[in-house]
């Protein structure tokens, strides 16, 4: 029996079917080519059916796989962030006044020391005067007391001696008690005399220090009106211009030391595995993106950012050039220290459920989810298991529907 023949057969007991025809049937049935045609067809559905069961959507979950295997690994991690300064300045007055000049905008460089403003002074002049002419008149006043300190202690001596002669005359019977009790008196008030300059020459002093401590306070007052910059900076801001009232503390120059310039870069948390200070990196600039800079891990913050999951690596540049890109967007390459002959799997298989790191591993056409202690990655896709799985072991990669524990699957090759 020809192909033609058959097939036609076939239609004719469709036809038959179809109509009805119950002579038609009993005829055909008697035919032996109708075993020939419904053998033909039992095949076809018996195909159809092993294929929509093994190979078709009926089946097991098909699936990409990878292997674990041995390699030595070069990692490194890639993170963005924008160009800061380690050390940032806020110059203003110390107390509320006007702001009299102003000497430089934001762009300029500037030298430590150098004058950035000045407040208006107001009455400060004519008080710091005032305190000058105090302190003159109580260091006079100190050249008085001790000029009276001796002369009160020259007539001290001499009105004591004179009163110990008279006591001598006295007992001689040569003089009589009361020339002598006028003897005494005299250098009893001479010596109080002495008491009194002495003390009043101790508050004299004590003035002079207080006057001293008056026109220091002021002239203080006076240096703070003298905005100065602390390092050798950059101005990126001028807040406020001549003739405006500024209260105490607020900036007025913003300040950035550039040579504190560095990269706050956000890295994954999952990807904070291994990184040190010290080790090298590599910047590329938005603005410099033909041309990457050469840096190393300065700072790794303590805070991470709980929302976005990161975690913040600071990273100095080596040698800026005398290039200020404040500010500006870049992208951070950290380079990890290489690792020899290690296990390592596809970054794709690795899978966190329940807050745990695993893979899926595959043995028997089934699956099993294998918790795993993952290590460095690299850019290129492959991240080191430091225990968990062994060489050789299939994983996972991926699965166009979510995977369960011992489903089965169909391991998907590459033609």
């Amino acid at each position: 029996m020809n192909k033609e023949t058959l097939n036609g057969d076939i239609f004719q007991l469709f036809d038959i079917i179809k109509g009805n025809g119950a002579a038609d049937m009993f005829g055909f049935l008697k035919d032996k080519r109708f075993l020939l045609v419904l053998g033909v067809i039992g095949a076809v559905m018996i195909a159809a059916a092993w294929f929509l069961f093994t190979k078709g959507p009926l089946g097991p979950t098909k699936v990409g796989v990878g292997k674990v295997t041995k390699q030595n690994l070069n990692p490194s991690v890639f993170g963005i962030g924008t160009v800061e300064a380690r050390l940032a300045y806020s110059v203003g007055p110390t107390q509320a006044g006007r702001l009299l000049k102003v000497h430089f905008d934001q762009g300029d460089l500037v030298k430590k020391n150098q004058l950035l403003g000045e407040m208006d002074a107001v009455d400060l002049v004519a008080k710091k005067a005032a305190a000058d002419a105090a302190l003159a008149k109580a260091e006079q006043n100190i050249a008085a007391f001790e000029a009276q300190i001796t002369e009160a202690a020259s007539r001290k001596e001499l009105t004591g001696k004179t009163a110990a002669r008279y006591r001598e005359l006295y007992a001689a019977q040569a003089i009589s008690a009361e020339a002598l009790e006028n003897k005494q008196n005299e250098a009893i008030a001479a010596a109080a005399s002495y008491e009194a300059a002495t003390a009043s020459a101790s508050a004299a002093r004590e003035e002079v220090v207080k006057a001293r401590a008056e026109r220091t306070g002021i002239e203080q007052q006076l240096n703070n009106l003298r905005l100065v910059s602390p390092v050798d900076a950059l101005v990126i801001a001028r807040d406020a211009e001549p003739g405006a009232t500024v209260v105490a503390g607020q900036a007025v120059f913003r300040l950035v030391d550039t040579s504190t310039l560095w990269v706050r870069t956000r890295i994954d948390q999952s990807r904070f595995y291994g990184i040190a200070l010290g080790q090298e990196a590599e910047i590329v600039l938005r603005s410099r993106q033909d041309r990457p800079m050469q840096g190393r891990v300065a700072r790794l913050e303590v805070q991470g950012d709980s929302v976005t999951e990161e975690r913040f690596v600071n990273v100095s540049f080596d040698d800026l050039g005398g290039f200020i890109p404040l500010g500006e967007l870049a992208e951070v390459t950290i380079k990890l220290p290489s690792e020899q002959n290690v296990l390592v799997v596809p970054t794709a298989a690795v899978k966190k459920i329940d807050k745990t790191n695993g893979v899926w591993v595959v043995k028997a056409n089934k699956i099993k989810f294998v918790s795993v202690q993952i290590g460095a990655q690299t850019l290129e896709g492959q991240t080191h298991i430091i225990k968990g799985v062994e060489e050789g072991d299939t994983v996972v990669i991926y699965s166009p529907q979510l995977l369960k524990e011992d489903m089965e699957v169909r391991v998907e090759t590459k033609s």
